[in-house]
């Protein structure tokens, strides 16, 4: 196994997911290895940092002193193994890190109004993807969506759009702008945002509904 450890950033708009092989393993689980097995959020404390898992799980790595991401927190794709040596921990275990992808993680946007939304942050249509990638979760709206792209050096832009309803402050808008790409094929992105510009919900467990703009009308979802 080769000790060293690839830091990346996934790009917005990919025609697949490919992703960090700098680890391998000398037998047959290869193909497990390149690929992730947990969304976390990269949290830094001080010098070092922690993967928040879920609500309740924290993983520290044994093989990783510092955040890859200095004092940002994002959200990042992992694989993850238990860890090779027994350790004493305060969070609630210990792991060996095989690799880790950082996502592209955004705050939200406070809505200008519905038109000029649309003017601002598009309306170019979206497939959201229902998978385990597709989650609310730590604070966070983790989205695996799809749409169609022609020129890879085209930049497109996903917004998440808050306020667009006075009587709930718990819905939110993606808005997906091309900036007039040409929609030859169809590849995948994932994004996250963070959902610290809504009101606390004072431990409550609230719905978050989502709306987008899909490629066959106006789609909406709700998220715990």
């Amino acid at each position: 196994m080769r000790n060293n450890i690839s830091f990346l950033t996934i790009a917005l708009l990919l025609p697949a997911l490919f992703l960090s092989q700098s680890c391998w393993k000398d037998d047959d689980n290869d193909y497990d290895i390149l690929h992730p097995n947990a969304v976390v959020t990269v949290k830094p404390v001080g010098e070092s940092f922690y993967l928040q898992l879920n609500g309740e799980t924290t993983l520290e790595a044994e093989n990783i002193a510092k955040s890859p991401y200095g004092n940002r927190e994002v959200r990042a794709f992992i694989n993850y193994q238990d860890a090779k040596q027994s350790h004493t921990t305060k969070y609630s275990k210990v792991v060996y890190v095989n690799w880790i992808d950082s996502i592209l993680t955004k705050n939200t946007i406070a809505s200008k109004g519905s038109t000029e939304d649309i003017a601002t942050y598009g309306d170019d249509p979206v497939w959201l993807i229902d998978d385990w990638i597709t989650v609310c979760e730590d604070g966070y709206l983790t989205l695996h969506f799809r749409t169609k792209m022609g020129d890879s050096n085209v930049k497109h832009t996903v917004s998440l759009v808050t306020g667009v309803n006075p009587n709930n402050p718990y819905e939110v808008t993606l808005r997906h702008d091309a900036n007039g790409d040409a929609a030859n094929y169809y590849a995948d992105g994932v994004v996250a945002f963070r959902l610290s510009s809504l009101p606390n919900t004072d431990g409550k467990t609230v719905i978050l509904k989502l709306n987008w703009d899909s490629f066959s009308g106006i789609k909406s979802a709700e998220f715990n």
